[in-house]
């Protein structure tokens, strides 16, 4: 097709002019529709927009999840199966949702919950890596894309406080959710009197659950432990790094982490 312009071939001056100030006004709109705010940091819109209905129907994600959890029950740890993956990715949803995300970053930060353990089928050393590695070949055979895997991978790679660190809006929601899954329903091991610490604790939450504040933008856990079976000093001394983490994380979306143990409140 000739040129509007000059009438000439598709390739003169004027074409090439053209079509170089329209790619860089799309990529200037673009930039421009991000901010500071972590909420805004991913792509929000795709083509083929992949749910989490559509990963919990995959059945390799099934048998990944099913998978890690029994070697985390040889192992003798708690429970990190179908249950420990829905619990986290419906708190992960609600911090989200209460922080202002748009929905289809709150779909993408249910789906990085849901898939936050699966490399514990391969060992729980790094297993945020690896599992960061087998949920890129998941979500890709999917149809994914890959601006929308990104972000999971992120969350799944940085969720362990011993080598992570939240790095975005989802990152920081998939820890504060995983850290606050402390309940006596996990707990695996059918022999009381070989419980470790993580058992007494866990076994000793008879509640748990995660409250927000708009107003005062604060995110409390509220923990009911029975003291007969493990002490609150028990807890810290096993959960205090994963506490620090989620204040950490807190501070990213611009609130505050406490936590409150038997009505009494730990800011």
């Amino acid at each position: 097709m000739p040129c509007r312009i000059c009438f000439a071939g598709h390739n003169c001056l004027y074409s090439r002019l053209l079509f170089t100030i329209a790619v860089n006004l799309r990529h200037a709109l673009l930039m421009a529709t991000k901010s500071e705010n972590p909420l805004n940091l991913e792509h929000t819109l795709s083509e083929n927009r992949i749910l989490l209905r559509d990963v919990k129907a995959n059945p390799k994600v099934n048998d990944l999840v099913l998978g890690a959890n029994e070697v985390m029950k040889a192992m003798g740890y708690t429970e990190h199966g179908l249950r420990h993956a829905g619990v986290v990715s419906n708190i992960t949803r609600v911090l989200l949702e209460s922080h202002g995300a748009p929905a289809r970053i709150c779909e993408l930060g249910q789906i990085a919950a849901y898939l936050h353990d699966i490399g514990n089928c391969i060992n729980r050393v790094d297993h945020p890596i690896s599992g960061a590695g087998i949920a890129y070949k998941v979500l890709d055979e999917m149809g994914m894309p890959t601006h929308e895997i990104t972000p999971i991978l992120g969350a799944i790679g940085n969720h362990e406080e011993l080598v992570g660190q939240p790095i975005s809006a989802i990152s920081a929601c998939l820890i504060i959710a995983d850290k606050s899954d402390v309940h006596y329903s996990r707990v695996q091991n059918p022999i009381i009197e070989t419980y470790d610490i993580h058992d007494r604790v866990n076994v000793a939450v008879q509640k748990s659950k995660v409250e927000t504040d708009p107003e005062t933008r604060t995110i409390t856990l509220v923990l009911e432990i029975d003291t007969a079976k493990a002490s609150v000093m028990e807890y810290f001394e096993i959960f205090l790094t994963r506490m620090v983490m989620c204040r950490k994380s807190a501070n990213l979306l611009g609130s505050r982490f406490s936590l409150s143990i038997n009505g009494t409140l730990i800011e």
